[in-house]
């Protein structure tokens, strides 16, 4: 069954908005880009579904604009604050059904959790978890955190297990659970136990930070 394509709309078209609303584009969702400076919403009209120049902080022009009717809204407002305090609750007041909202600080964090903000993010703090886990251990080439502690990595394979079968990977003392194989952009899943392991293949890992750290350094 396909996935069906949802509404979004970007409200702050700086580095971060603009990188948002083009991938959200790309993989073919309806995308409105809403700033107030005009050079950045002409540079996103080429690649957005829709773009508008008005303030945010201003409840009647996002009305106008139909902000409603999209099904998720993204405040994506740099630095000020204030503005992106405002644009919150003018999208509570719309009857938008999700919100995200970019933090600037732990306190701007905590602010838009009481407005009722669906999802606040800190992007700066959470790449620079992300890049910190990656330089920690190089056979970590990426992960996505699941919350309550549980991440899935994706781990290099090392050289010396090339030619081995996937079940010569020792678990024993790791509570981890190993989801698949990539190779390339092939996925083969982990009941393929026979599946022999190649130069560059990557293994999917599913299980808790410090579990992973040591099953990483001691491949």
């Amino acid at each position: 069954m396909a996935k069906e394509n949802r509404s979004f709309a970007v409200i702050g078209l700086g580095a971060f908005g603009q990188t948002v609303a083009a991938e959200l584009a790309r993989f073919g969702n309806h995308v409105i880009g809403v700033d107030m400076d005009e050079r950045r919403v002409n540079s996103m009209a080429s690649v957005l579904t829709a773009t508008v120049i008005l303030d945010s902080t201003d409840e009647g022009a996002l009305r106008e604009a139909g902000i409603e009717r999209y099904d998720v809204a993204l405040v994506a407002i740099g630095e000020d604050i204030q503005a992106s305090i405002l644009t919150t609750m003018n999208l509570k007041l719309c009857g938008v059904n999700t919100i995200w909202v970019k933090a600037s600080n732990r306190t701007h964090h905590r602010i838009l959790m009481k407005l009722g903000a669906d999802r606040v993010i800190l992007p700066e703090q959470e790449m620079g978890r992300h890049i910190a886990q990656m330089l920690n251990n190089p056979v970590m080439l990426d992960y996505v955190s699941l919350g309550n502690g549980y991440s899935v990595v994706n781990m290099a394979v090392p050289e010396r297990m090339a030619g081995q079968p996937l079940k010569a990977l020792d678990f024993t003392g790791h509570d981890l659970t190993l989801l698949g194989v990539m190779r390339g952009t092939e996925f083969r899943p982990a009941h393929s136990r026979d599946y022999t392991l190649e130069k560059d293949d990557k293994i999917i890992v599913l299980g808790k930070r410090p579990e992973l750290r040591s099953f990483g350094d001691q491949i």
